[in-house]
């Protein structure tokens, strides 16, 4: 309902814009033979007239369509002086149709639309969204109107908005830590005139050179019906998908012939390296070599090469530089398969006060040995098998960035052909150590171009070393277009009137949700069960109460750094048996924290579920917390933390939260849970066994299971892992929760993140508890301010100013009092008139301008109408339950949601905002650079102004 768990923020708020990072293969695998049956997505292709392809997939587990729609035209095919000119069009194509005007999203939040995005990349242009069953007119009408009704929607405004939103988008990639890796890489790996020697986001340079000529131009030439794909996957028959995509689309011209590149493999004659200098922590190695295209028999067996040589705990990699050498927080290989040539790249963090050159050098002395002898016929089928679970998890999702409609549309639209998936799994089913080992041999022998990103010093000037990176000169050769063969389409007549506009969507589907049934261990452990067939994997979760918040008044870390090595080893197994057990299983296992409690969760695949419970059952009862195990994880979280000091993010993430609760709160700590330097280094073996004894024990914990099994049959498979586990002698802490007034007046802190490109604004207030009676009326009303893309907070900073990419505000669930965050990374010179705007919002939504009936329809209609569509992975049905559990909830939490949100009033969401949005007890936290931001910001008056460091201590001056 739009607050978020600890957890899963913290994770999208660092994560890393997509890039060229390793695609490793998740290491989770069992022995499997080469006739193993190949998993398999039925589906129907047809053409229409104008020559769209249509690809159908059914699945009628739950009532939503995912519709994906895949452009053949990317980065790759931009002019010289256009870089950038395809993903700027991929946000015109969100500002509204010729019979639609406006914003692209707001129909689909009416219609509780769920997984709604686009993407650009080198080779096609995607927009997507899973709906209703009910909406799936509505969104075939909105994705057709702007594929053959655009153009007069589009004028200088929109193009100048987009073009500003792109820029910001630009400026907040480059402002995280390695954030202009890419960019360089792209530059001297690939030869100046092939289509990938540029990044997709492109330059400011010709963002700004785009015109509204150049606009009609690319669409006329690129958006025509047989240059695209439509995949329907879902709550939808084949007869249902002919009828309504000739409805919709037959009417839309094919456009002009699209010259397709060929594969062009250009591998590096010599091996070449370079430095870049970054706000970063530590030193990292990029290691790269262009190899054959995607879906060609040496990727599938690169990819297996990858995920020995650098697929986790157990790869060569991994084994020599982290476990015996010492010499790197991590490291990893990987390979990303793109249409005309892909990259294979090993990726490494050097220790602190550890020479690059020696990591290097370990390098070498792997990938010399591995490309001599090859994979052992062991780490050949947990590679591969590895790869196969991954896939079987991701068949339970029809649509979004990732499910059975994209798995489709790539195989349509760079291959011809949507079962292609089926063809790459035969083949690393088949793939031997021999010929693993042949195609490493003849790829990763050739040239490859080694960057290594240095801590920047002082006087570091970003825009000077970006302009130092220069492109390689021309290769022999040029890309060879490849025209589709020539073809008469036609159009067919429509009978869409589409002056009438957008269709309206009257009626929904009913939410499905299972029935939660209940149980006890012969210990008297509670087992809350919700059953989902949909794949054959079972979830398991214990769910602890502990957290972050059980920190208090020890060593600030240790509910985190205690968690993370119960994951590691047993008094049984040491960290890599417990990994290549994990492999063999195909199983995946985690133990980590949240703010109020801890979990540990096992994913099995069924076919395995007895032994992947026994080796769980010992991961959370029997960890070993060795010296070993605990130095070198030390290690890695103390590069961690110093990572997060060179986020934004992170920096904010872990100012504000002190300075909202105080100190001596058991909030008032990181809220990336991570601790101090100090705290961590100070962790000893008994303190991590103290807080598992204390915390993380038989009497303290409930068990959630979603997924393909029944009470009857999980009951004793549970109770023979975790029905003769005995609680320890004493009782469960207490943990100190107390209430914490508002602030008495408005606080400014700045941060000072020297040459940054962006300012990040995070503004907190203080919310009540998750547990609160009036938690939905709170979420409606946040979701109308700035939880959403239509709210006001978005709009205003981002489609009306043009100043950020995204601007939103949002919830943290707690059990006590909750952070409620402003949140806004932005232009550096719009920093102060962007903080003014936030507090402008604040104060007119509890103020002159306040929530209106519609704002608060729209939100709830969204919420309710989503419903069905929310729950349908296995995952989302657990995370239901962690809920339920965690906060007190009914069993019939989400059935009766809709009830709920449909008697919430205006009135009620009206108040629930004034009682949290405070401006003057607002406490602020900027971080960007000083010299820019400080006297703007000084000057508008928020409140009191104080410059702290990254440790959050006061500057002096």
């Amino acid at each position: 309902m739009g607050s978020k768990p600890l957890a899963a923020l913290i994770a999208g708020l660092l994560s890393a814009s997509a890039g060229l990072a390793p695609n490793v293969a998740m290491a989770a695998a069992q022995t499997a033979p080469a006739t193993q049956q190949v998993p398999d997505i039925a589906y129907t292709r047809f053409t229409l007239p104008n020559g769209l392809t249509v690809i159908v997939h059914e699945d009628h587990k739950a009532p939503v369509v995912a519709v994906s729609i895949w452009y053949h035209i990317g980065s790759a095919d931009e002019p010289k002086g256009k870089t950038g000119f395809a993903h700027l069009f991929e946000h015109l194509m969100f500002s509204g149709s010729e019979h639609h005007k406006g914003t692209y999203f707001q129909p689909f939040e009416l219609a509780g639309a769920t997984d709604m995005n686009g993407t650009t990349w080198f080779d096609r242009t995607n927009y997507f969204e899973t709906v209703p069953t009910t909406a799936l007119d509505m969104a075939l009408w909105m994705e057709s109107d702007r594929m053959g009704h655009l153009l007069d929607a589009i004028g200088q405004k929109e193009l100048d908005t987009q073009r500003g939103v792109v820029q910001n988008e630009k400026r907040q990639g480059e402002n995280r830590p390695y954030g202009r890796v890419d960019e360089n890489i792209l530059a001297e790996t690939y030869p100046a005139n092939h289509p990938y020697q540029h990044d997709t986001i492109g330059s400011m340079a010709d963002l700004n050179a785009a015109s509204l000529d150049d606009v009609k131009g690319w669409f006329h030439a690129n958006y025509g019906a047989a240059n695209t794909t439509l995949v329907l996957a879902g709550d939808i028959t084949l007869a249902e998908a002919r009828a309504k995509a000739l409805k919709y689309f037959g009417d839309i011209p094919a456009g002009q012939p699209v010259a397709h590149q060929q594969p062009w493999i250009t591998p590096l004659a010599k091996s070449t390296r370079g430095v870049q200098h970054d706000h970063v922590a530590q030193p990292r190695i990029y290691r790269t070599w262009v190899v054959p295209q995607l879906g060609s028999d040496a990727a599938i067996q690169l990819d297996l090469a990858s995920t020995v040589l650098g697929g986790g705990k157990t790869s060569r990699l991994y084994q020599r530089l982290v476990y015996q050498d010492k010499l790197v927080d991590d490291v990893s290989a990987g390979i990303a398969p793109f249409a005309l040539a892909s990259q294979f790249q090993i990726q490494a963090d050097v220790k602190q006060g550890v020479d690059p050159a020696r990591v290097e050098a370990a390098i070498d002395a792997v990938l010399k040995d591995f490309l001599a002898n090859g994979p052992t016929a062991d780490e050949l089928d947990r590679a591969r098998i590895g790869n196969r679970a991954q896939f079987i998890r991701g068949l339970e999702k029809v649509g979004g960035f990732g499910g059975k409609a994209v798995i489709l549309a790539e195989g349509q639209v760079y291959r011809g052909d949507p079962g292609a998936y089926r063809h790459d799994l035969e083949r690393a089913d088949a793939a031997t150590p021999a010929s693993v080992k042949a195609a490493s041999d003849e790829w990763l022998s050739k040239g490859d171009y080694q960057l290594t990103v240095l801590p920047a010093g002082k006087g570091f000037d970003p825009a000077a070393e970006d302009a130092a990176v220069k492109p390689l000169g021309d290769a022999a050769g040029k890309p060879q277009p490849r025209l589709p063969a020539a073809h008469a389409y036609s159009v067919t007549r429509s009978d869409v009137d589409r002056a009438k506009g957008v269709p309206q969507v009257d009626s929904f589907p009913s939410l499905s949700f299972p029935k939660l049934e209940r149980g006890k261990l012969s210990n008297g452990i509670e087992v809350v069960l919700a059953q989902r067939h949909a794949i054959p994997v079972t979830q398991v979760q214990l769910l602890f109460d502990a957290g972050y918040a059980a920190d208090q008044g020890g060593k600030l870390g240790t509910a985190s750094f205690a968690s993370r090595l119960m994951n590691e080893s047993t008094t049984r197994m040491d960290s890599v048996a417990v990994a290549e057990a994990r492999q063999r299983l195909g199983a995946i296992t985690s133990v980590g924290c949240g703010l109020d409690s801890c979990s540990a969760s096992l994913n099995a695949l069924n076919d395995q579920l007895k032994p992947s419970l026994a080796l769980f059952a010992d991961i959370v009862r029997d960890p070993a917390f060795n010296a070993a195990d605990i130095d070198r994880v030390r290690g890695q979280w103390l590069a961690d933390i110093a990572q997060e000091k060179t986020q934004p993010t992170g920096l904010a993430l872990r100012t504000l939260p002190p300075l909202l609760y105080g100190a001596n709160h058991a909030y008032g700590i990181p809220f990336t849970g991570s601790g101090t330097e100090a705290s961590i280094e100070s962790l000893t073996a008994d303190d991590l066994r103290t807080f598992q004894h204390d915390w993380l024990r038989p009497d303290n914990v409930k068990i959630l299971v979603a997924g393909d099994t029944t009470l009857d049959k999980i009951i004793p498979e549970l109770n023979a892992a975790f029905g003769d586990w005995k609680a320890p002698a004493g009782a469960v802490p207490h943990k100190n929760i107390a209430q914490v007034a508002a602030q008495s007046r408005p606080r400014v802190f700045l941060i000072n993140r020297s040459d940054a490109p962006q300012s990040l604004i995070m503004a907190g207030l203080l919310a009540p508890s998750t547990r609160a009676p009036d938690n939905l009326a709170v979420q409606v009303a946040n979701g109308a301010f700035g939880g959403t893309f239509t709210s006001r907070l978005n709009m205003n900073l981002r489609e009306d100013k043009r100043w950020a990419y995204g601007a939103q505000s949002f919830l943290m669930d707690a059990q006590g009092q909750r952070p409620m965050l402003f949140y806004a990374p932005v232009q550096t010179d719009k920093t102060a008139p962007s903080a003014e705007e936030v507090l402008k919002e604040a104060r007119a939504v509890i103020g002159d301008r306040p929530l209106t009936d519609a704002e608060i329809a729209k939100i709830k209609d969204s919420r309710i109408r989503a419903l069905p569509g929310s729950y349908e992975t296995t995952s989302a049905v657990l995370g239901a339950l962690d809920g339920i559990v965690e906060y007190g909830r009914p069993d019939d939490y989400v059935q009766t949601l809709k009830p709920r949100l449909e008697a919430i009033t205006q009135a009620d969401a009206e108040a629930a905002i004034k009682e949290i949005v405070q401006p003057a007890a607002m406490t602020w936290v900027i971080v960007g650079d000083l010299k820019q931001i400080e006297a703007p910001v000084r000057a508008l008056n928020l409140g009191d102004v104080q410059v702290l460091d990254a440790d959050g201590k006061p500057v002096s001056k």
